[in-house]
């Protein structure tokens, strides 16, 4: 690997761990109908577990509710109950052809426990990037070891990775704020 290679490769990985930390905090509510909350619900579909959205098509209703309407109309009741004993604390409601999903408001005590989570997710996502920017600076030490490169040029491509590093740790922090206003404004 060049140093061109190391940086591209340690820069692609941090975006992944970027957007892993963006799809992970889309998965936390707010009280807001996000029909990605119930992505990773697993319903009984004849006999195999199945997330919702592969046996129903799940839409926002309005701002506080959802509907799932699933394509075999056997499975209501399935859905139903999969949404219920969810670790989501939802309660659907199903109506005819349609499971209605009302997003209870959150309490101010499940804001703080939320604001926790959000944290931690953070964090996770800055030690995943750091440990990249280890790597790379690992890689980048091994080849100069191998006298494929200069000092000189070491030492500033450790310089752009710092740079591509910060970057990101401010993407992270970035997304972490917009997540905590938008837990504490509903």
């Amino acid at each position: 690997m060049n140093i061109a290679e190391i940086k591209k490769n340690a820069e692609q990985k941090m975006q992944k761990s970027l957007e892993a930390l963006k799809h992970d905090l889309g998965k936390i509510r707010t009280g807001r109908a996000h029909p990605g909350i119930l992505d990773h619900v697993m319903v009984d579909y004849y006999g195999t577990q199945t997330p919702i959205p592969q046996v129903a098509n799940v839409s926002v209703i309005d701002a506080r509710t959802l509907g799932v309407t699933p394509w075999d109309k056997k499975m209501v009741s399935a859905v139903d109950k999969a949404i219920r004993e969810s670790d989501l604390g939802l309660n659907p409601q199903p109506q005819g052809d349609v499971v209605r999903v009302p997003m209870p408001p959150l309490t101010e005590e499940r804001r703080k426990d939320l604001i926790k989570v959000v944290k931690h997710e953070g964090e996770n996502a800055k030690v995943a990037i750091r440990n990249l920017r280890r790597d790379a600076n690992n890689a980048l030490k091994d080849l100069l070891k191998a006298k494929t490169v200069a000092e000189d040029e070491e030492r500033r491509a450790q310089d752009e990775v710092q740079k591509i590093t910060n970057r990101y740790i401010a993407e992270v922090d970035k997304a972490l704020e917009a997540k905590e206003a938008d837990l504490m404004s509903h």
